[in-house]
């Protein structure tokens, strides 16, 4: 993007589960004249929406092709398994997989988990959506293993949840394509990586006012640096505080105590 470009808006794509508004505000904050526009799209279709351009970047969920897409990891959800209030389960503070094996655990096509083995006994058919899986747990069908923004995102009273240790996490990233790496891009990286707005990497710092020179003291008379010491009262000039025969130690005035002259006492005929 050149500096003449202005563009009319950012878009940002988000798969479910993932609350971007903190970051929209600050970026609605930074860059008032840059509208963000969010773009809600599902895990299968992120990619797709980045490639062709509908969107800047997006919050996805890994794994993330970096054959053509950059991304950058934010954060690893916790597992949970979404149950009835009332299910035997719901007594627990926390499950392993293993306590899922009598259960019927449903697994809807457009799951976020990477399973190898998906606990429990499967259902007869899958879900078409997790809203879907939803239903079919409130209905006491079965239990869904889900990332914990996607049990609140489809939160209802007569349901609940428990953290699942053993399970696979999902992780969600900021990605965009590596080709289209704008300014604008670099900008909302920063922001989502907690710069400041002075960062070197973010906007660019308003620059530091220039400060007032200060007043240069003219030299007194006579030269030098600065004004001549005044010498202490009683003394002068360059003498004060000397013997007028330069010698040091003597007394005041230059006299000496043994008499009006120098020399040697004569002695008595």
């Amino acid at each position: 993007m050149t500096g003449s470009e202005v563009p009319h808006s950012f878009r940002l794509a988000y798969v479910p589960g993932v609350t971007p508004t903190k970051w929209v505000r600050i970026w609605n904050e930074r860059l008032p004249d840059v509208p963000l526009t969010l773009v809600a799209v599902s895990p299968a279709e992120a990619f797709g929406v980045l490639r062709g351009g509908g969107a800047d970047a997006g919050f996805v969920r890994l794994p993330v092709d970096r054959t053509d897409l950059s991304a950058i990891p934010l954060y690893t959800e916790t597992t949970v398994v979404v149950i009835p209030k009332d299910h035997l389960v719901a007594t627990a503070e926390e499950v392993s997989t293993e306590d899922l094996a009598d259960e019927i655990v449903l697994h809807p096509l457009d799951d976020t988990l990477d399973w190898e083995r998906l606990p429990g006994r499967p259902a007869i058919e899958r879900p078409a959506t997790t809203a879907d899986a939803i239903e079919l747990v409130a209905a006491g069908i079965g239990v869904l293993v889900v990332p914990q923004s996607l049990a609140r995102l489809h939160h209802r009273k007569d349901l609940t949840y428990r953290p699942v240790t053993g399970a696979p996490e999902s992780r969600v990233a900021l990605s965009w394509p590596q080709d289209e790496t704008t300014d604008l891009v670099e900008e909302f990286i920063g922001i989502v990586r907690g710069r400041t707005v002075n960062s070197t990497r973010g906007r660019p710092p308003t620059p530091p006012q220039p400060k007032a020179k200060a007043k240069s003291k003219r030299p007194e008379a006579g030269g030098g640096s600065g004004a001549q010491r005044k010498p202490a009262p009683g003394k002068t000039g360059k003498t004060a505080g000397k013997s007028p025969r330069g010698a040091s130690g003597g007394p005041k005035g230059g006299k000496s105590t043994k008499g009006a002259k120098g020399g040697k006492p004569r002695r008595r005929p």
